[in-house]
């Protein structure tokens, strides 16, 4: 007796759980894009629908119940990249324990050429792969696989070398790519306020797990982007702090706050540039 009242006890549990979990990621899905007016438009004819059969209406209730039916399948098609991006999301597990700890690859290397390619003025925008593969997306640029260091990412995104204009992917412990052409955002709340460059970082970030680095080449400034969400004008310290928390690392504050001086001596100490070599401004920035 006490057995079954247990394992009923237990699904129970899961059963809240699981439907807790999902209300939480649909809560999140939709504060985070462009569907909430859809949300409404449907929970409006929800309403309308049920006032319709509690009233009698038939004609209106049958009218209500086809729009139902087309709005439904006008929601699939029309946020096709924000389900995707939410099965992904889902998929992967972000915020639970199915997250795995990761060191970045050549975490080094990579604050130094940001660090860097900010000084000269340099626009850049590097894609690290995660646990989403960006292989589709890499056969579009052209093909590397080069070690990663601060001069080779340098010298890729210089002016006017070939490769400059686009995404370098960054998969393992190698370039695998650069001149990568990626998606850009389809959110229009962000307006004009980003340029190409940072819509593109976005708009990866949204249909994968990457962290993606910008360099703006109309300010300089850097920018972590990860999940759709953009930190910008980020200080080195700051930046090195973002990789940290993306990547969960355990450690204590006092080895987080060592790590960080290292790092930041190490990418302050680099090879002496001509400030006058920046490019010119442009739509990406």
């Amino acid at each position: 007796m006490w057995e079954k009242v247990s394992g009923s006890i237990v699904i129970d549990v899961l059963d809240i759980l699981i439907v807790a979990y999902l209300l939480y990621r649909l809560i999140v899905f939709i504060k985070d894009t462009r569907v909430i007016q859809m949300f409404v438009g449907l929970g409006l004819l929800l309403v309308l629908s049920f006032l319709a059969q509690l009233l009698g209406m038939m004609v209106v209730g049958r009218i209500i119940g086809t729009l139902q039916t087309v709005w439904v399948v006008a929601f699939i098609i029309i946020f096709q990249p924000e389900l995707r991006s939410a099965l992904t999301t889902l998929g992967l597990g972000h915020g639970i324990i199915f997250n795995r700890q990761r060191e970045i690859p050549a975490e080094q290397e990579l604050l130094k050429a940001v660090t860097r390619l900010s000084k000269r003025g340099l626009g850049a925008l590097i894609v690290i792969e995660r646990e989403v593969r960006l292989n589709d997306w890499a056969q579009k640029g052209v093909p590397l696989d080069a070690e990663i260091t601060a001069a080779m990412l340098e010298a890729i995104f210089t002016v006017p070398g070939p490769l400059h204009d686009g995404a370098v992917i960054i998969s393992g412990s190698r370039i695998a790519a650069a001149a990568v052409i990626l998606p850009i955002t389809e959110r229009e709340e962000l307006g004009y306020i980003l340029g190409t460059r940072h819509r593109a970082a976005i708009g990866i970030s949204e249909q994968s797990d990457a962290i993606v680095l910008v360099v703006s080449e109309e300010t300089r400034a850097i920018s972590l982007v990860f999940g759709g969400h953009i930190r910008r004008g980020l200080s080195l310290d700051e930046l090195t702090a973002e990789l940290e928390r993306v990547y969960r690392r355990q450690s204590s504050p006092r080895q987080r706050n060592r790590r960080a001086s290292d790092r930041a001596a190490e990418a302050v100490a680099v090879d002496p540039t001509p400030g006058s070599a920046g490019a010119a401004p442009g739509p990406q920035g």
